[in-house]
């Protein structure tokens, strides 16, 4: 009433300044009667106004139920019901439905969320994809071996917590969220959102409204065993849709007055059709929900219902199938949307302009670790405080941090100091120290292997790994690690292993002697034994450099000589080396980008000399590897190789050795198409090759390669190693990425031979 207060005021402010004579007491009455009617009317018509408006414009609240994939129908709702001009009020959701409620509540619009979907990879978020990038050089090796890592204590084998700690997608929703990142009451977002979540310890139904909006969306989207439980204010919350997949009931209490509901979850299975855990977790949830629907349904004003059958809760593959099939639901019920809509209150969502993803950092503030002092944090996250970084230098940070494996727990938002942001981490530590890997592998150099691996840290020192690997299988081999990680500065560590193997090599290793001239290889018995003492250390943040001494004891015997005692080597060797390594690739089989470079110097200085042949002599090679994408399956890999031997004769035990594929290489042994394994040898070698890959299908990939080298003695010392190759191969091949690892086979053939080969792998190479 004060404007209208103040419109009398000035009504008689006008008045006295009209008339030039006092107002009669007649007069006076006639006027205060007329500006009370006139009040009176003008009150009378803004309340019906309002009143109209009221019936016009109904508060419309949005109810989506979870369902793993099957929520993408969501996505198809959501662009019917703009098209239709549906002005969305309120959103409650659970699950998948709280995902893209969120991100609908934060200010995009249906189309936009389409997109997102459909160019965010599922695989990676399941599995909690931490890129290879963001390991360093000694994790990147150990991931590359092990099909299976279980917690171990005690001497009992446990089982993850849940496939996936959800970090992949807790930085991709931190990312997309960004314009609502310093909002910590829901109801004042753009749209208006609550979402659910289900105490694991007491069964309850959590309402999520405050708070941190990704952290919301993650806890009501845990569905168990597939990722960890999220902590929220002390308690620990999975998948609402245990307990309230349907929350009707509290959007209708944050004032809505219609309520289109999108129902995406299962009906009850048959026995015939629980044929998987997934499926079978799904009906547990769904026990008491389903009955609750009943009731729930008769109070949605217009209910929607995908017909989803044919699609399970990790359907991702087809989710714009499922898109389609939440837009054909809707347009079955369109002629109950449109009648909510009038030309007076028909609305267009605009598309949300997404603020930048330019982050000025003032303080990164966590709680104090036991065992990881605040630089350790900084400097896996590489930036510091009082540095301004982007969205992607976040997720690289964060990754950094979950690829150490040393928290379980990870968690983050951005609060606002200033015109700055302070980055608040919650990071718990892995009580887990102990880990059981176990490994499969085949290859025509090594035969069968089973790979057992026991890692354990904290050994000694707060920030060290030790891992024994025992290979059990047609050769018998052990690697023992111990590494002290100490980031950027220096780190260091101690290695032990064992190779062996039987096979016929070259003859020419040793100037051995056939026992026929016809004959040019030679069966052995190899064994191996190499002792390592190594520091490293982050050169210019991209490189690892380190050094250190090595202990190497051979022995090679070959029952198929002639004029021998069947020994052809029992020495041991002493060396120092140093190496400069340089790794981007993606993934290390089958990469689709990203650059190698390694290059090491190793002297030999002393030998216990069972030939008499030893003097000291040093080696030198290096290696460089680059690919590409050429287009959008298809990848071209070159990669180049030489080495050469300096100082005094070789031992020709350690000269290089190409022939073959699938093994793990050791010493001076490297790949070679067209040729057998270790069928060619020399002291010194120049090597290139080139590698067109092709995707048929998802981790399915055809290729072809070609190598060429000049191989020999002392090569470098003249200009044959610019002329034309001497040895050349041929390959193609068909591959396929599995859990254990790669398997390939090979079809290998050289113009200088008159036999091909065959190659069969199997698994991580070990």
């Amino acid at each position: 009433m004060r404007p209208n207060q103040k419109s009398i005021s000035n009504t008689r402010s006008r008045s006295k300044g009209f008339f030039s004579t006092p107002l009669t007491i007649g007069t006076f009455w006639s006027i205060t009667v007329f500006l009370t009617l006139l009040l009176f009317n003008t009150e009378n018509s803004f309340s019906q106004e309002q009143k109209q408006d009221s019936v016009k414009r109904p508060k419309i609240g949005l109810v989506l139920s979870g369902g793993g994939a099957k929520g993408f129908a969501h996505i198809g709702v959501l662009k019917v019901l703009e098209e239709a001009g549906i002005k969305i009020d309120y959103i409650g959701g659970t699950s998948m439905g709280a995902v893209i409620g969120g991100l609908y509540a934060s200010g995009y619009n249906g189309s936009q969320i389409d997109s997102i979907f459909k160019q965010t990879n599922f695989d990676e978020l399941i599995n909690d994809y931490i890129p290879r990038s963001s390991k360093n050089f000694y994790g990147k090796k150990n991931d590359e071996l092990y099909a299976i890592v279980l917690p171990f204590s005690n001497f009992r084998v446990g089982i993850p917590e849940a496939l996936s700690k959800g970090m992949y997608n807790y930085n991709l929703l931190s990312s997309l969220t960004r314009n609502v990142r310093h909002v910590r009451d829901f109801n004042k977002l753009p749209t208006p959102f609550l979402c659910i979540a289900t105490n694991i310890e007491t069964g309850e139904e959590v309402l999520l409204n405050k708070g941190n909006l990704v952290q919301a969306m993650m806890a009501s989207s845990a569905f168990p065993s597939l990722f960890t439980p999220v902590e929220i204010d002390g308690n620990l919350l999975v998948d609402g849709g245990v307990v309230n997949n349907y929350p009707i009931n509290e959007v209708r209490n944050l004032g809505a007055d219609i309520i289109i509901g999108v129902d995406v979850q299962d009906d009850l299975l048959k026995r015939k059709n629980l044929k998987n855990a997934t499926r079978i977790l799904v009906q547990i949830t769904n026990l008491q929900s389903i009955d609750k629907m009943k009731s729930k349904i008769k109070d949605t004003d217009v209910y929607v219902k995908p017909d989803i059958r044919d699609f399970g809760v990790i359907s991702f593959d087809r989710g714009e199938e499922i898109i389609r099939k939440g837009e054909e639901a809707t347009f079955a019920v369109y002629e109950k949307i449109k009648s909510l809509v009038t030309e007076d209150n028909f609305y267009k969502k605009p598309k949300l302009k997404v603020a930048t993803d330019t982050i000025e950092i003032k303080k990164i503030n966590s709680d104090q670790l036991d065992n990881y002092t605040k630089e350790y944090i900084n400097g896996k996250l590489r930036f510091k405080p009082g540095s301004t970084i982007t969205y992607d230098d976040l997720k690289t940070g964060i990754n950094n941090l979950n690829a150490t494996q040393n928290f379980s727990t990870i968690s983050y938002c951005l609060q606002p100091n200033g015109e700055k942001d302070d980055l608040d981490l919650v990071l718990k530590e892995n009580p887990t120290q102990t880990f059981l890997k176990l490994g499969l592998h085949y290859d025509g150099l090594y035969k069968s292997a089973i790979l057992l691996n026991l890692t354990h840290k904290k050994t000694f020192l707060k920030n060290d790994v030790t891992s024994l690997d025992i290979i059990l299988g047609d050769n018998f081999r052990y690697d023992l690690n111990y590494y002290v990680e100490n980031g950027f500065n220096i780190s260091f560590g101690f290695r032990s292993r064992l190779n062996q193997f039987n096979r016929n090599v070259t003859s020419n290793l040793g100037n051995l002697t056939a026992p026929s001239p016809d004959i040019n290889l030679i069966n052995v018995d190899f064994m191996d034994v190499s002792n390592q003492a190594y520091f490293q250390t982050i050169f210019v943040q991209k490189f690892l450099m380190g050094g250190g001494l090595e202990y190497k004891y051979l022995k090679i015997n070959s029952p198929t000589l002639s004029n021998t005692d069947n020994v052809i080597d029992k020495s041991s060797y002493f060396s120092v080396f140093g190496y400069l390594k340089y790794d981007s690739f993606d993934k290390k089989s089958f990469p689709h980008s990203g650059l190698f470079f390694s290059t090491d110097v190793q002297t030999y200085l002393g030998s216990s000399d069972y030939t008499n042949t030893f003097k000291p002599y040093s080696m030198a090679k290096a290696e460089v590897a680059v690919a590409n994408t050429l287009f959008r399956k298809a990848t071209f890999k070159f990669e180049a190789d030489a080495g050469l031997t300096f100082g005094n004769d070789s031992v020709p035990f350690f000269d290089y050795i190409l022939g073959g594929y699938g093994y793990n290489k050791i010493n001076n042994f490297n790949y070679f198409y067209g040729y057998d394994f270790l069928s060619i040898s020399g002291n010194s070698f120049i090597k290139a090759g080139i590698t067109f890959d092709y995707e048929i299908f998802k981790k399915n990939h055809v290729n072809f390669s070609a190598n060429y080298a000049n191989l020999g003695d002392d090569i470098f010392s003249t200009v044959d190693w610019v002329s034309m190759p001497k040895y050349s191969g041929y390959a193609v091949g068909y591959g396929l990425e599995t859990i254990i690892g790669p398997i390939e086979i090979k079809q290998s053939w050289s113009p200088e031979l008159s036999k091909s080969f065959t190659w069969f792998s199997i698994g991580f190479m070990f």
